[in-house]
């Protein structure tokens, strides 16, 4: 546990954290964890890669300010020193609050398919998560909306993801954390995030549309944007250019 926070560590030299979301309050396990571990092996190289979870239990009505300060708090009582951070998808909404609130624990962010808000696409797509969650269904089918334009596409990816909450008894915690991400709007504080911050975009994302991403980056002092054309929320992290374009920027180019 890293100051009771749930992490997986893999590699040699300065500190990454990395940010992401979960479905569940704990470290991945199968092919969750095999996917985690090949999106982050790139960096290993060059740093010491801890991949930071957020604990079970937080209570419902936690904002995305009491997220980041859980993580604020791991990070000043693990770590000499101000971090680099990698953060994804939700877990750049974290790291936004974080490098915002406590901008002397991030020395360098990059950031990949996020934005200061969510998307109107992003929202409906995530308040249908919750409310088929608070159902008892299985909630994942909801997000379909947020992968795939297509019509076809969309129903057969409900199915894989109905399929793929079946090991998931429990989503209180994914819950809270998407009802926090709901409510999180930094539109009015990106000039207080004063670590050098990089933000790594699909031009198709839909969750975070393309001019969130811009008006992130207009609001970020000397912040810039990398747009990869045609590419959709999830195939930005898995464009062969990703970890290339983002270790250019955490050492320092």
């Amino acid at each position: 546990m890293l100051n009771d926070l749930p992490y997986l560590s893999a590699g040699d030299g300065p500190p990454l954290v990395v940010l992401l979301h979960t479905p569940q309050a704990a470290n991945p396990t199968g092919l969750a964890r095999w996917s985690t571990m090949r999106l982050v092996r790139p960096f290993t190289r060059d740093f010491t890669v801890y991949v930071v979870n957020r604990p079970p239990g937080l209570p419902p009505a936690t904002t995305m300010a009491d997220l980041a300060a859980v993580y604020a708090r791991a990070i000043a009582a693990t770590f000499e020193g101000p971090v680099r951070m990698l953060a994804i998808s939700t877990g750049g909404s974290i790291a936004l609050q974080l490098a915002a609130d406590q901008p002397h624990l991030i020395d360098r962010l990059v950031l990949a398919g996020t934005a200061c808000t969510l998307g109107p696409a992003g929202r409906r797509a995530q308040r249908g998560y919750i409310e088929r969650a608070r159902q008892g269904r299985r909630p994942s089918p909801a997000l379909a909306e947020i992968v795939t334009e297509s019509t076809i596409g969309r129903a057969l990816l409900k199915g894989v993801l109905w399929l793929a909450d079946g090991g998931h008894g429990d989503h209180a915690d994914a819950v809270t954390v998407l009802n926090a991400e709901d409510g999180f709007d930094l539109r009015g504080r990106l000039h207080d995030i004063k670590a050098a911050t990089l933000l790594i975009h699909g031009e198709k994302d839909l969750v975070y549309p393309l001019d969130l991403a811009r008006q992130t980056v207009e609001g970020i002092p000397e912040a810039r944007l990398v747009v990869y054309p045609g590419r959709s929320h999830n195939a930005t992290f898995t464009d062969k250019r990703f970890a290339p374009d983002a270790l250019a920027f955490l050492l320092g180019g």
